[in-house]
């Protein structure tokens, strides 16, 4: 079967993508694992009219309002290898079935990695995130950490007292150099040395961050920085690859097309530092952009 474009990928980016397609009557297939990387969180902030809506709901409106046009087929299923050139790539899924496609727009994602603190992984999404426009204003302005697992916990250390009274914790992961330290103390950031052991939950609300050395602390809400992975298509195909401080994302330019003819990239797979608004503003210029080489070639 074949398609004018294949979109890896059905959340946010993925069908923002799509409808943009789907409106210009271009016959698209979205493929999508299940397995959206918010699914941790109950609630989803900072996107207009859904503010405080749980991400599910969000996705599945978007999906029936996408579904309503005739041109929009839908697969549920893991894609696991993309080969071929512009106007003649052939999409292969695990369970054996393949479709043909003129573009390929890659919008599945990333996975995190998060530190391997006893305990933490089970407050992913609940008292433990990345990002404090989605999270931070429900915390309540106390007792607010951040894990550091590298130098790049600076970035949450200077940010989140804007939130509320934050604590760095080093964690033995870097060395704050004096300057780092002045700016931190400019920010009002406390910061606590040694290496943590576990968290634990504490109450309905918060977690107990517990140091190896037997100190426990308190917090709402406790910040990291995962690293991030790719899905081995980008590099099946040759997109360029760029890293971030997160881990590498797909190279696009201000049109999101990557560096192989005829290949889009949107969302987490193309952004650092993503949200959903991110990935629906992303996504939306990938379907017009991948409109737009149909039409004029690419």
């Amino acid at each position: 079967m074949s398609f004018d474009a294949v979109i890896i990928g059905g959340s946010y980016a993925g069908m923002a993508a799509g409808l943009q397609l789907a409106r210009a009557r271009r016959k698209i297939l979205l493929i999508d694992a299940g397995q959206p990387r918010n699914r941790f969180a109950s609630h989803s902030h900072g996107f207009l009219t859904q503010d405080g809506a749980p991400p599910a709901e969000i996705a599945a409106e978007a999906r029936s309002q996408l579904m309503e046009y005739p041109t929009v087929e839908w697969r549920t299923g893991r894609v696991e290898a993309v080969t071929g050139t512009a106007d003649n790539f052939l999409v292969a899924l695990a369970d054996g079935s393949t479709y043909q496609a003129r573009r390929i727009i890659l919008a599945a994602g990333v996975t995190d990695e998060l530190p391997g603190l006893t305990g933490l992984a089970e407050q992913w999404g609940k008292c433990v995130f990345h990002c404090p426009y989605c999270h931070g204003y429900e915390l309540g302005k106390e007792g607010i950490g951040v894990l550091a697992t590298s130098e790049l916990a600076m970035h949450h250390g200077l940010m989140l007292p804007d939130w509320g009274a934050t604590t760095l914790f080093v964690n033995d992961a870097f060395e704050p150099t004096a300057e780092q330290l002045a700016q931190l103390k400019a920010r009002g950031t406390h910061i606590e040395y040694g290496a943590a052991a576990r968290l634990v939950s504490q109450t309905e609300v918060g977690v107990e961050l517990v140091m190896q050395d037997g100190r426990v602390f308190p917090l709402v809400g406790l910040f990291v920085a995962p690293r991030i992975h790719l899905s081995p298509l980008a590099a099946q195909l040759g997109c360029e690859l760029e890293e971030s401080p997160m881990g590498c994302i797909v190279k696009t330019d201000a049109m999101q097309a990557t560096s192989i003819p005829g290949v889009f990239a949107c969302g987490d797979v193309a952004r650092a530092a993503g949200s959903v608004t991110f990935a629906v503003a992303d996504g939306a210029m990938a379907g017009l952009s991948t409109h737009r080489s149909l039409m004029f070639g690419c």
